[in-house]
């Protein structure tokens, strides 16, 4: 069976008939062709596959597609404007918050997500809110950095 999926995606409305089994990051990857969101490790353990859904950080992996009917879904592709990267994306760039790049769109939508509901976070906050996402090749002390400069930058 399929499922008519209405959504507003990166701000823009969508409509997309969709099989009722499939999971938001094959529908963003395959239907959309919105590639930024990868597939780590198919269970929910990794987090690269993290988009915001109407703010808050969700793993697509475990995420249906039609459970997001009428909703907000955001994705590393969201962030830029115009050009220029988001406060979060720079802090990721400036600080080396990224080693192999393959975890950094799903913990910068995770770090979105936690500025968004915690502009000035304690480093204690940061890690809660990127608790639920693994980076194989930091000891995440460049990737708080990048969030502290991030929240730094968005209070100016």
């Amino acid at each position: 069976m399929k499922t008519l999926l209405s959504l507003t995606l990166n701000g823009r409305p969508r409509d997309d008939a969709v099989p009722d089994n499939m999971l938001l990051v094959d529908y963003l990857r395959e239907v959309v062709r919105l590639t930024g969101t990868k597939i780590g490790c198919d269970g929910g353990e990794c987090g690269c596959c993290t988009v915001l859904v109407d703010d808050r950080p969700r793993h697509a992996c475990l995420t249906l597609a039609a459970a997001v009917q009428g909703r907000r879904v955001e994705t590393i592709e969201s962030l830029e404007r115009n050009g220029r990267m988001s406060a979060i994306q720079r802090g990721f760039h400036e600080k080396l918050g990224a080693q192999c790049g393959f975890c950094t769109p799903g913990m910068v939508m995770a770090a979105e997500g936690l500025l968004r509901e915690n502009p000035d976070p304690d480093i204690p906050a940061i890690r809660r809110g990127l608790a639920a996402n693994i980076c194989r090749c930091t000891g995440y002390v460049k990737i708080i950095e990048a969030v502290q400069a991030a929240a730094k930058e968005n209070a100016a």
